[in-house]
């Protein structure tokens, strides 16, 4: 019987049980997938702890993944078993073998690798729709990408980069600082040693940035928005720190009549036309070379509470994979 991460109470990285698990064959419109490579991201530690609630105990954590079509179900057009596919936004998939929605996997072109493939999907189609899709960079624009030595900060630095923006980017370490430099960006801060606010005005010579992308959440705010020039647009994708509570509206005015969203990669890929489209310039830049996707560690599937200790503890770069 294959085997999966099971989680039957909220709680720490010790919640996360390894058993066995009963998968049945594909109902109409899903697909049955063995895995080769499960992504592992921030969003996986929101649901384990509880702060974001799962539709029921117990449940498999996980969203990503890559792996062979194994059994399709009733009503699947454009996969068929044999196809190599990945996913970003599927649930369940930190196990050996998973059923997903078909709409939520896309086939794997040639010169993509299964790991690059699971390592890419949430993190990559996430620096996708922040970059062209929620504030569309173009060369000229200067931006601020927080955590930019993190999964999505290293693929969309280079993005951006490669788009012809100036890149500033906030680390918090002179390792990390090395990593950014190395991935797209022109300018480094140590968020921790320094104003991050203070510095960014000193780069833009008192202008501020077009954007800034904000996974962070409650640390970096309401700073960030100092970081603007007017009109300027604040995106808040994540919340690493912790979640903003207080986000205060009269403050966008104040500091320059800013725009402030928070988009999700669930409601970008709701749409099956949509997420082909992302999918498509996401592989695109990669098969091209003009971003590379970062896999820094690997581990077994086994292992998992391990490896979100690592991510929470801020002790990783990149992407990380299990390798059921």
């Amino acid at each position: 019987m294959p085997k999966a991460i099971r989680v039957h109470e909220y709680g720490g990285p010790e919640v996360m049980r390894y058993e066995e698990v009963e998968v049945g064959a594909p109902g109409p419109g899903r697909i049955r997938v063995r895995q080769t490579a499960i992504g592992v991201n921030f969003i996986d530690i929101y649901f384990r702890s509880g702060l974001y609630k799962a539709p029921q105990l117990p449940f498999t954590p996980g969203n990503e993944g890559a792996g062979e079509v194994v059994a399709v179900g009733e009503g699947v057009s454009g996969i068929a078993v044999g196809d190599r596919v990945a996913y970003g936004s599927a649930s369940g998939t930190y196990a050996e073998e998973v059923v997903i929605e078909a709409r939520m996997a896309v086939t794997i072109p040639e010169g993509v690798d299964d790991a690059t493939a699971a390592a890419m999907m949430l993190k990559g189609l996430t620096a996708q729709y922040l970059l062209r899709r929620t504030y569309p960079v173009k060369a000229g624009d200067t931006i601020l990408f927080h955590a930019a030595a993190g999964g999505v900060g290293l693929i969309a630095t280079q993005w951006a980069k490669h788009l012809g923006a100036t890149v500033i980017g906030t680390v918090g370490s002179p390792d990390k600082a090395e990593l950014a430099r190395q991935n797209g960006c022109d300018h480094v801060i140590l968020y921790r040693d320094e104003d991050f606010a203070a510095r960014v005005k000193e780069i833009t010579g008192g202008e501020g940035c077009a954007v800034v992308y904000d996974g962070v959440g409650q640390a970096t705010y309401p700073a960030s928005l100092d970081c603007l020039r007017p009109f300027g647009m604040f995106v808040s994708f994540g919340n690493a720190s912790g979640v903003i509570t207080d986000f205060n509206l009269g403050l966008l005015g104040q500091k320059g009549s800013l725009y402030a969203t928070r988009p999700t990669l669930f409601t970008h890929v709701g749409d099956r036309p949509t997420l082909e489209a992302m999918a498509e310039d996401l592989f695109g830049v990669v098969k091209s070379g003009a971003v590379t996707i970062p896999v820094h560690s690997r581990a077994k599937l086994a292992d998992a509470a391990q490896v979100h200790r690592d991510l929470a503890g801020r002790q990783t770069t990149g992407a990380t994979v299990m390798l059921p």
